[in-house]
């Protein structure tokens, strides 16, 4: 990955640098600026004279008693040297217990790209569902805490249609805070996106771990189908899917109002069209509605589905 190339080359930096200090014959070293606050700046230094075995270390900080190549230059210069990785990488500091404290600058960067991009914010909250969709509270597989969803094997399931653009569009802050596992990420993005947009604060702890076999993907069929034929037949359908989870009737038809946000896209589900007028708000709209107005059954979109008056929803 780009982040793995960037680490690979600040230490390659790094090397290059003190072989530079320590036998003086490098044709060129990464030249530092080394301040009060730290390592602020790098750039590539040439030699100002071919006639010089030397190297030429031109440090922007230097006082004007810093010769070229005298013991202050090159001890600043190799401390520079020595943490020039840390430039190409975001610190991501590591608990007590051994996890991945995530840096609260990725959660401000997630919160960016759906202020930016609120039709954005539902897809990533269902992306965190679907992630978290497939557990099993009998066996205690599937769920999202090893990311499997960013596997092509679980993207290929019939419900997942569509969200290899999601995994696709989150993976360079996956990049920048490498530490960070999908698993964590992914769910912190549905959390980022519901509060984004209006919804209450949902309490959320890093420290889900990466699997790294596809193996551990699920079978297909585990999400909810939207349509098993008859409403008898559906309902029994979204009981045992929701059971499967430990959810009870009460919980399948609260989580069910998060379809206020969003739409149905065609390509991906077969449905056309929001729920709700508000597609980008977290609200209680799905439910005002459906109880409110009169829906009637329409297939001239596609898939059977029901319609408002309005001919919007």
């Amino acid at each position: 990955s780009a982040g793995l190339c960037s680490r690979i080359m600040g230490f390659h930096a790094s090397c290059l640098a003190i072989l530079a200090l320590a036998t003086g014959c490098c044709a060129f070293a990464p030249s530092f600026s080394v301040g009060s606050s730290g390592l602020v700046s790098k750039r590539m230094s040439i030699p100002l004279s071919k006639a010089s075995p030397s190297v030429a270390l031109r440090m922007s900080d230097s006082s004007a008693g810093d010769a070229e190549g005298s013991s202050p230059a090159r001890r600043s210069v190799l401390q520079a040297a020595l943490f020039a990785p840390l430039l190409l990488t975001q610190p991501q500091p590591v608990s007590a217990k051994g996890r991945v404290v995530v840096p609260i600058r990725l959660y401000g960067e997630l919160r960016e790209l759906v202020e930016k991009d609120p039709d954005f914010g539902p897809t990533l909250v269902r992306l965190a569902w679907h992630s978290s969709g497939t557990y099993d509270k009998m066996s205690k597989t599937g769920g999202s805490g090893k990311g499997t969803i960013r596997f092509k094997e679980e993207l290929a399931h019939g419900a997942n249609a569509g969200l290899d653009q999601a995994v696709k569009r989150l993976e360079p802050l996956k990049d920048k805070y490498f530490l960070v596992s999908y698993a964590d990420l992914y769910t912190l993005a549905g959390k980022i996106a519901i509060e984004t947009l209006g919804g209450p604060e949902i309490p959320w702890k890093e420290g889900r771990v990466d699997s790294m076999d596809p193996a551990d993907v699920t079978p297909d069929g585990r999400l909810p189908d939207a349509d098993k034929g008859t409403s008898k037949e559906t309902a029994a359908h979204l009981r045992e899917i929701f059971g499967r989870m430990g959810f009870d009737d009460r919980e399948l038809v609260a989580l069910a109002g998060a379809h206020a946000l969003g739409r149905c896209h065609k390509e991906a589900s077969g449905y056309v069209g929001p729920w709700s007028p508000t597609p980008t708000t977290f609200n209680n709209a799905y439910f005002t509605l459906l109880l409110n107005l009169e829906w009637t059954g329409t297939d001239a979109k596609g898939k059977f589905q029901y319609k408002d008056p309005s001919d919007k929803l």
